[in-house]
């Protein structure tokens, strides 16, 4: 097994589609047909390896592994990536799609084209790789493959005659598909004989062996023992072994052009290795860099703080070791009053938000604190300079700028044509802007809106979804900034300013925000021997108070009857003391009052 094939008996290619459209599970057929699990081997989702992956049933982190199939005698070497669906994971899609020369586009032959469905195949289309359109689920009862044809034509303009039917559940037509593979997607191109040129497309840390490199070789050939050199770190390490996913690494000798596999060389420094960095040979003529991958742009933003501050250090070098699995996580340190140390955190969404910190939590073992998520804005200073603000604690005085710019997004929605009115009114009620209206087929309608990024993070796609009987889907273009009416909105605690809890919202939103984060802060904020003020401010405006009730003593309880005056005189004094009390006591805000703000759907 350990043979390497020449550039024509090779293929590259990624299984691309919309969320839960059988990607996984048609990889494990895959896996099957040619051999590369044997029987005891056999489990579902079998390349989604992390736990996370296998108890959501969504793949996270894209898959690379080498098949080999024999066709007429002749063997050919199949490597498949098997990529995520959800468009916070787009990026992990994009990076796969360089390291192939053509792609399976997966259609569900139930659900028909989703919004995630075309965003993938632009991607590809943008790359000029060969696309094989795919109906999966054929088997289901309710599948309508003649009217997606005809949608396939509509939207994608893909001829349905190039289009296959299978059922990645039954294995029916997947021997097509293979064919296809070899058929319809070209060899790589390039040079063993030329200086080597590899692309490093993802990484991972191994506790015991260091970083395991993932490279895609474009011109040259790597053997064991050769000492190679990352141009963009500039640091020169042995190749130790080297090997390919079958699915399990399997060392090699060598690897040539066109093969996706493996490099370790017990590499410790984080900072030595980086996605989309070009490998070469230390000595000797050198091959020029590659043009590696674009940088990507965090959607959200949110701080991330360790619950308890001694494992800042700890919650630094897990940050670290992710971002070498996961390169579209951007970080930087930053400190708040209420909650110590911690970093400033850039995610692509939501999802992409709540996996890391699951993360974070059970690779490291260390307990972290999430703050409010964010997207990003752009402030216009008063000398016409623009500044990235991703923190509401970071925005400047007023006088300091002239307009806040917030993110807004060209957003790609397609639904069933009755529920139309549906999406209308959600889109109006979040400051949308109507582009345009295309019906795809009879009964399905993709409509273009212009949204706020902010509006559409936290609930849109759940009340989406709701409001479409699960048939919605959306996807968005990438964030370009728009001046708005903007303010930040402060929370004062007895005067004091939370910065943790402060935001930035529309000024025609900030009085309803704000009661919201005081009704909740109200409940989980204890009672003090003195009464608590809880403010919602802009500028020096108050919009929204809650007040905290003073714990009070009863005073009189030992007076029975007799003169009114000496009650009046216990409660002049209990008063008194509580006023002093108020001028030098502080508040203590416990961290669940945090979590709980933070947790609200607002």
């Amino acid at each position: 097994m350990s043979k390497s094939f020449p550039p024509e008996r090779i293929r590259n290619f990624s299984i691309i589609a919309h969320i839960d459209h059988g990607k996984s599970t048609l990889a494990d057929r895959f896996l099957e047909f040619t051999g590369a699990v044997d029987a005891r081997g056999r489990k579902d989702q079998l390349l989604d390896s992390m736990d996370l992956e296998r108890e959501r049933g969504i793949t996270i982190k894209a898959a690379a592994v080498s098949l080999t199939h024999k066709v007429n005698g002749v063997e050919y070497c199949l490597n498949l990536i098997d990529t995520p669906g959800h468009v916070d994971f787009a990026y992990e899609v994009e990076k796969s799609l360089q390291a192939c020369e053509g792609a399976l586009l997966l259609i569900d032959a139930a659900q028909g084209i989703q919004a995630q469905t075309v965003a993938n195949a632009m991607l590809a289309m943008e790359q000029e790789m060969t696309i094989v359109p795919v109906f999966n689920k054929v088997d289901l009862p309710h599948a309508r493959p003649e009217e997606i044809e005809e949608e396939l034509e509509n939207t994608l303009l893909l001829e349905r005659d190039t289009a296959f039917r299978c059922s990645a559940k039954t294995g029916e037509g997947v021997d097509d598909i293979i064919g296809a593979v070899i058929d319809q997607i070209p060899a790589p191109e390039g040079d063993p004989d030329a200086p080597l040129q590899a692309l490093i497309f993802d990484a991972k840390y191994d506790e015991y062996r260091g970083i395991v490199v993932y490279l895609r070789i474009i011109n040259g050939t790597l053997k064991k023992g050769d000492v190679t050199r990352m141009i963009g770190a500039g640091a020169d390490y042995e190749a130790v072994e080297i090997g390919k996913f079958m699915p399990q690494q399997v060392p090699h000798q060598s690897l040539s052009v066109g093969e996706v596999g493996y490099f370790i060389s017990n590499i410790k420094k984080l900072e030595d290795v980086n996605v989309g960095d070009t490998m070469t040979m230390a000595k000797g003529e050198q091959a020029p860099a590659l043009t590696g991958y674009r940088e990507p742009q965090p959607m959200v933003w949110c701080g991330i703080y360790p619950v308890s501050s001694g494992d800042f250090e700890n919650l630094r070098a897990a940050l670290n070791q992710l971002k070498l699995n996961d390169s579209s996580i951007i970080f930087e340190p930053e400190s708040s009053d209420a909650l110590g140390f911690g970093f400033r955190c850039g995610f692509l969404g939501l999802l992409h938000m709540e996996i890391v910190q699951e993360r974070l939590e059970r690779e490291s073992g260390v307990d972290v604190v999430q703050t409010a998520p964010t997207v990003p804005y752009r402030i216009k200073l008063n000398d016409g300079t623009y500044q990235d603000i991703h923190s509401p604690g970071t925005l400047p005085d007023p006088t300091q700028f002239t307009e806040i710019q917030e993110p807004v997004v060209t957003t790609h929605v397609i639904i069933p044509a009755e529920n139309i009115g549906v999406l209308m009114g959600l889109c109006a009620d979040r400051r949308g802007k109507f582009l345009r209206q295309e019906h795809l087929s009879a009964n399905r309608v993709m409509i273009t809106w212009d949204l706020p990024l902010a509006e559409i993070i936290y609930d849109f796609y759940d009340k989406l979804k709701s409001g479409t009987k699960g048939y919605g889907t959306m996807n968005f273009d990438e964030p370009r900034f728009e001046a708005a009416k903007l303010v930040k909105l402060r929370i004062l605690v007895s005067g004091s300013e939370a910065d943790a809890l402060s935001v930035i919202c529309h000024a025609d939103a900030c009085q309803r925000r704000g009661r919201a984060v005081l009704k909740v802060l109200r409940k989980e904020i204890p009672r003090h021997q003195f009464e608590v003020a809880l403010q919602a401010a802009v500028g020096g405006k108050i919009m929204a108070r809650e007040n905290i009730r003073a714990l009070s003593k009863n005073v009189t309880a030992k007076c029975y009857g007799g003169d009114i005056t000496r009650k009046r005189k216990l409660l002049a004094k209990q008063k008194e003391g509580k006023k002093r009390m108020k001028n030098i006591g502080n508040v203590e805000v416990p961290q669940k009052a945090f979590l709980a703000v933070l947790s609200t759907e607002e």
